[in-house]
Formats: C-alpha cells, structure tokens, sequence
C-alpha cells in the first residue's frame, strides 16, 4: 500500500498547502485535516496505549477517511489495518462507518487496507456479525471481482473470516458470493486460491448452504483442488468434500460426477501431511455410508493404505481409520477381505490397548458388522481373543456409557450366532449384565435386558447360568425383573416389554429350578397378573415411547434381529404396544396355571 501509517502521515504533515496546489487532482488540506494529522502523528508514537476506535482517536481517523484527499485516505486506509492486527476487540458502529466507507473508495489502494481492516476484526464473533449487518458484504463481493490479485486476497480472506459465524451464512449465501468464490478458488495464485477454499469450506457445515454451494458449481472445482500441491489447498477440500458427502445427496452427486475421487483421497492418505491424511480418511468414511463406496473403497485398494495406519501412535489418525473401517464393515462383501488381510488380531487388541473411547466404539462396532455378515467360521474372532477383551472393557468402572452402548450392541449380535453364543456364557458375562440393566442410559439398559432374554432362551447351559445370577450381583435377575414388572412404578413400556419376554421363556425352559424361582417369587407372577388385566390403560407414570430397536448404541449397519426377542414395531403407537404387553402378560398367566413344579 505504499508505506506504513507512520510514514505516510509524515509525508503528509511536512507538505504544505503550496506543495499541494501544485497537484490539481488533490484539493488543499483543511485545518481540521492538519489538526487530525497532527494528532495521529503523535498518537502512533505511543500506539500500544491508545484505543484508537473510540474518542478522539476515532475521530482523527474519521476526519482523514471522509477527506477527499487521496493521501489522507491511504493514510486512514493503512492506519486501520495496522492498528486491526494487534487489536481486534469488540468495535461499535462508529468505528465500522469509516473503514466501511474507505471500502467503497474509487482507490484499489484504500480498498486494500479497507478489507485488511475488517478481514482482521472480523476475527472477533461480534465484529463478524456487526459488519455483515452494516452492509460490508456488497462492497466487498464488488472487490473480489476486482482483477487486482491483493484486492481478491483481503477481500476473499476477509469473507472467509465472516463466513465462521452462523448469522452470516445465510446473508453470504443469498449475497451472491458463492460463485465468484468458487471462481476464484482457480485463482493462478495461491494466496487467493487458500483464502477462496477455506470461504466455500466454512459454507459446507449446514446442509441448506452445502446445497446451494452445489448449486454455484463448487463440487467439482473442490475436487480439482485435490490436484494441488499445497498442503492448505488439500486440506480445505478435503474437509469441504468431507462435510459434503455427508449428505444422501451429495454423496450421490459425488458417485455420478466425480469418478476419480476415491483414487484421490486414498493417495493423500499414502502421501500427504498427518492433517490431510485424516481429514482423506474422514471423506472417505462419509462417502462409506453408501454400499457402493464401501465396495469401491475395497476395490480401489483401500485396506492395504488404511489398516496399516491402525498402528500409528497418533490417535486423530488411529479415529478415521477405525471409523472408516466401521462402514466399510457393513458391507458383506467386504468381511472376506477384511478378515484376509489379517487385521483382525490388531482390531480385537485395540479394545482394550486404545486409551481413547472413539477407537473402542468403532472397533468393537467393526467387529459386530463382521461376525454379523460372516457366515463361515468364526473361530478366528475367538482365537484372537475377542471375548476375552471384552470383558476387560465391561469389568472395567471406568468405561464411558458410550463404549458400554456398543460392547452390549456387539453382544446382542454375538449372543445370537449358534457358533459364538457359548463363548458368551462361558466368559461369564451374565454378572457383568446384571448391574447394568438400572443404568441411567436407556439404549444401554434396554440393550443389556435384550441380550440377558436371549440367554433364556438358550437351553439348559445358559438355564444353570440364570440360576446362578438369580440373586447376586446387585441383587440379581429377580431384582431387575421384579423391578421392570412393578405396575405403579413409571417405565419405558419396551423395557416392561423385554421382561415380560424373559419371564415367558424362563417359565419354557427345560430347567425345573428355574421356573421354581420364578414362579415362587412374592412380586413377579403377581404383578404380571395385574399387567394381564389392565386392558390398555397406561400404569401411571409410564413413558410415552414406541420408537426403538434391538441393540443400544450407534448402528451403522443393517438391524439384527433377535432369534427370541423382536421388539416392537417401529411404527406401534401406545396403545398397540400396551395391548401387546397386556396379550404377553395373559400368556404368562396361562402358562403358569399349566405347569406343576
């Protein structure tokens, strides 16, 4: 811009009016004019104490913005955004008026340091807001669309800088930004090219502007942009395409239009920086929600440049790649690979060895899709030591709800397969089961009580086993039942439901014992005959609540049906549900009358 404000106010201070009317263009300084010169040259002497957007200050600058003296604008110009970059605090209207003013100047030099001076304030949440509501986004679209390569860095950075508010978004959107942005994203230069990228990047976290950026043509220049050698350039296309394949259709414009794009992002994950890599990996698990990339993904060598990568000691990489895994997993195709390439012994080691709960849950949810789509021999997830880690992770206090939600989701599949069920039994998970079903989290409570009414119906081994937990730990299986099957007490139905379910098959079994304990037990049978009698009256104090599914946790992959227990219908409202349970109860009932114990 031709010198520092220092300088330029200087030059102009020490010019007299004669050496000024020598310049036909530039009309003669007034005294007002000098006096705020005079006072800005000794307030830049001991700059790091004065507040510049208020008071005097403010109006010296003000006085020299609104001059028509092309030297006084540069000087007001560039004072702004030397004093923007070491303080950005919270500015008024007042002090918004002059650089918004200097913005629309008929100067590219005063525009420069217009722009720079937002670009800087903007930074804070409140500025961002105070100059989109003031209007900056029109003057400053006008300078993107300027030919000058430092006019579209400040003014590009500076929307950018906008663009991180949520207010904003929308008035960014409906400006017309977006497509001179994503013009400007094929900038010759570089600097022009990060600050367009990071703009589009930051328009791409809600799913309406991610549709109106593919709208204004930004998908395949971003795609483009994983051409570049520029590890900036990468990593805001990368995460751009990441927030984009987030949606159905997006991802659905990506598989019709851009064919080379997991070709792309599996060679950042090979040979880019730590940061590109893991935001490639992220892509491409959001792309993985669809089958067909979680086939391609295979197909294009995936697991060979990803698996490896499970080793690495740096976790935000370790993350992507298990939650990658996790939705390529789902795809049945994909178990046979996936288990050939012999990372299995890593992924079960990984449940307990990962400090970090992200990993754990999308490992043992990797493991779940496999077992669930492996219809051959499971032995190798037993012989790697699979249950083993498991109940480390259950046994453990410390465990979040959230890894505790997907071990019982994972138990739930496991405890159904006629080859893995005993494992199950015999690494004594039922002690572990019991305490869990009064957790606070319904997804992990419900779940728990599904994988304990499989059990019960799994024959004489696991009838000994439910014998043995009758009463300890934490007060037993008679405890949780009792508890679920209490009228007046306010329940989940579905939970009320799974009891039901569990005392029906107990009282089935083959198991003498069993149905002793159950039948002879003082609250059990009696309150199911009260629940037999309810018609569909509701027990006061019961929740509302027909929308469930077997196994807790975040289910990326198809639902797996229990062989004992269904659940409910989606789409039951209450009174169906309530009727159910009074159907299943009236079972009970008549089944306890026929049997002599």
């Amino acid at each position: 811009m031709g010198g520092t404000c220092s300088s330029l106010l200087a030059s102009t201070c020490c010019r007299t009016n004669d050496d000024l009317s020598n310049r036909e263009e530039e009309p003669l300084l007034s005294g007002e004019e000098r006096h705020a010169i005079g006072m800005l040259v000794d307030l830049f002497e001991r700059r790091a104490s004065v507040n510049f957007y208020e008071g005097e200050p403010l109006k010296a600058l003000s006085t020299l913005s609104y001059s028509e003296v092309y030297r006084l604008q540069i000087s007001a110009s560039t004072a702004f955004s030397e004093i923007s970059e070491r303080d950005t605090r919270p500015v008024s209207r007042e002090a918004l008026e002059p650089i918004l003013h200097l913005l629309q100047s008929k100067h590219i030099n005063v525009q420069h340091g217009a722009s720079a001076a937002l670009g800087n304030l903007a930074v804070n949440v409140e500025n961002k807001l105070l100059i989109v509501r003031m209007g900056g986004l029109k003057p400053l679209i006008r300078q993107m669309l300027s030919p000058n390569i430092d006019a579209q860095i400040n003014s590009v950075g500076c929307i950018t800088n906008l663009a991180t508010a949520e207010e904003n978004k929308m008035r960014i959107a409906n400006s017309g930004a977006l497509l001179p942005l994503t013009h400007l994203a094929r900038s010759s230069d570089v600097r022009v090219q990060r600050n367009a990228a990071g703009a589009l990047l930051n328009m791409t976290h809600s799913a309406e502007h991610r549709q109106q950026l593919i709208r204004a043509s930004a998908v395949p220049v971003l795609v483009e942009l994983l051409g570049s050698e520029d590890p900036e350039l990468q990593y805001y296309a990368t995460t751009a395409l990441s927030n984009i394949a987030v949606d159905e259709s997006g991802r659905r414009l990506l598989w019709e239009t851009q064919p080379v794009l997991v070709e792309a992002l599996l060679r950042f994950v090979e040979t880019s920086t730590i940061k590109v890599q893991c935001q490639a990996i992220l892509t491409l698990r959001n792309l993985a929600s669809d089958d067909q990339y979680q086939t391609l993904i295979v197909d294009k060598g995936g697991l060979d440049v990803l698996l490896p990568l499970l080793q690495s000691a740096y976790d935000p990489l370790v993350i992507s790649v298990s939650a990658c895994l996790r939705n390529l997993s789902i795809h049945p195709h994909n178990e046979e690979p996936i288990l050939r390439s012999g990372v299995l012994p890593s992924l079960v080691g990984l449940i307990t060895q990962s400090g970090n709960e992200e990993v754990q849950c999308h490992v043992v949810s990797a493991l779940r899709n496999l077992v669930a789509n492996n219809a051959a021999d499971k032995s190798p997830f037993v012989e790697a030591g699979l249950f083993e880690h498991m109940r480390a992770v259950i046994a453990n206090p410390g465990t979040s709800e959230a890894v505790m939600s997907e071990m019982m989701a994972a138990l739930s599949v496991f405890v159904i397969d006629e080859s893995l069920w005993m494992y199950v039994l015999d690494g004594d998970f039922l002690e572990l089961l019991i305490p869990l079903t009064r957790s606070e989290s319904y997804d992990l409570q419900y779940t728990t009580c599904a994988v304990i009414s499989t059990f019960a119906s799994k024959g004489p081994e696991a009838s000994d086993r439910l014998v043995a937990v009758w009463d300890k730990p934490a007060g037993g299986l008679q405890s949780y039942l009792a508890s679920f099957l209490v009228v007046d007490v306010g329940l989940e139905p579905t939970l009320r439901s799974v009891a039901l379910w569990t005392v029906s098959l107990m009282l089935e079994s083959d198991s003498p014992e069993l149905v002793r304990l159950v039948i002879s037990h003082p609250s059990i049978i009696p309150n199911i005959e009260k629940l037999a009698t309810m018609g569909a009256e509701i027990p006061e104090g019961d929740v509302r609540n027909s929308a469930y599914t077997v196994g807790g946790g975040q289910r990326n992959s198809q639902a797996y049906a229990s062989d004992t227990y269904d659940g409910e219908d989606m789409d039951e409202n209450d009174d169906e549900i309530y009727n159910r349970i009074e159907s299943l109860a009236q079972d009970i009932v008549s089944l306890v009358n026929t049997l002599e114990f």
